[in-house]
């Protein structure tokens, strides 16, 4: 598809891609009832969903994937979920394994290519819930488990109609190697401090999973991927889990219709996350590229933030809806 022109166009104290993203992931508030459901998965650990709904009965449903050690009451998540709402869309947003304040029942946890769980969570919406019509959105780390998903397999379930990817870091490796560089220092150490932080509470749990010196050789993102990622979910190393699970190498074999959102100044993304090729050469893979907006950044008026908006009316523009 061609490359889509980007129309959003923030104040201009908003167009800092640190301003855009501090803002959202600390100050931008939403509130949103939600109703917990526990899923026991294939393997049988178990993810929390958190269900909002439209206030008609609805057959649609839009399934909402945080980032990195994040949940889903992060506003990106609320607000989506608030607006799809209004719109007669139900939406159940997705706690990743560990993220929803408690520890899962396995060492292993979630990372940026574990599809399985996604799988099990559409299974559930087709065969329990009898959802007809379902619509997926995943932010950042998310993003990339969508876009995964989609692409690694011959077919997806009919349900499924379309998906929206933001922020998403296309090229793992690449995007690790941006968030350890001094301008995202303060955010590679957020990140680090939380994921050190949910890691000490496994091995609390499975004490025999990992050395204390092992748990202290962690020092950076990538460390974190070579000490307890790969090793927990079956790869080499960092760099077999990132080569492994990077969504680049399966955008040309989508064939839902997917958008991907990924703003010129966020600073966590590489070059190689910004998959124009593979657009220009898959029809069902439309890509916008704004100037503006960060990493999660897109501040709006009103509190709709222009990715939420957009992901809205590039689902209705399928008359999916």
């Amino acid at each position: 598809m061609p490359i889509l022109t980007s129309t959003y166009k923030p104040k201009f104290y908003f167009k800092s891609g640190f301003v855009s993203t501090v803002y959202s992931g600390l100050v931008r508030k939403i509130s949103l009832e939600q109703e917990r459901e526990r899923l026991i998965l294939s393997d049988g650990d178990f993810i929390d969903l958190d269900w909002s709904f439209s206030e008609e009965k609805s057959k649609a449903c839009i399934v909402l994937l945080h980032g990195l050690e994040g949940h889903a009451q992060r506003p990106y998540l609320t607000g989506a979920a608030k607006l799809f709402n209004a719109n007669n869309i139900d939406a159940v947003s997705v706690n990743f394994r560990g993220c929803s304040g408690e520890v899962n029942s396995k060492f292993r946890s979630y990372h940026s290519g574990e599809t399985q769980d996604l799988v099990d969570v559409i299974t559930h919406l087709i065969s329990e819930k009898k959802y007809s019509r379902i619509y997926l959105k995943g932010i950042s780390l998310g993003a990339n488990i969508i876009l995964k998903y989609l692409g690694e397999r011959d077919s997806v379930p009919k349900e499924v109609m379309a998906a929206v990817a933001i922020s998403a870091p296309c090229d793992l490796s690449g995007a690790c190697d941006e968030l350890h560089k001094l301008k995202n220092a303060a955010f590679s150490n957020r990140f680090l401090t939380h994921l050190k932080a949910s890691l000490k509470k496994k091995i609390d749990k499975f004490p025999n999973s990992m050395s204390m010196e092992a748990f202290n050789r962690i020092k950076t993102l990538k460390d974190f991927d070579n000490i307890y990622t790969s090793k927990a979910h079956g790869f080499i190393d960092a760099a077999d889990y990132y080569e492994q699970c990077s969504s680049l190498q399966f955008l040309p074999n989508i064939k839902t219709p997917t958008l991907i959102i990924n703003a010129l100044n966020d600073s966590f993304l590489s070059p190689e996350c910004y998959p124009v090729k593979e657009a220009k050469n898959n029809p069902n893979l439309f890509l916008e590229m704004p100037e503006y907006g960060g990493h999660v950044g897109f501040v709006s008026k009103n509190n709709v933030y222009y990715n939420e908006q957009r992901a809205l009316e590039f689902i209705q523009s399928l008359a999916f809806c």
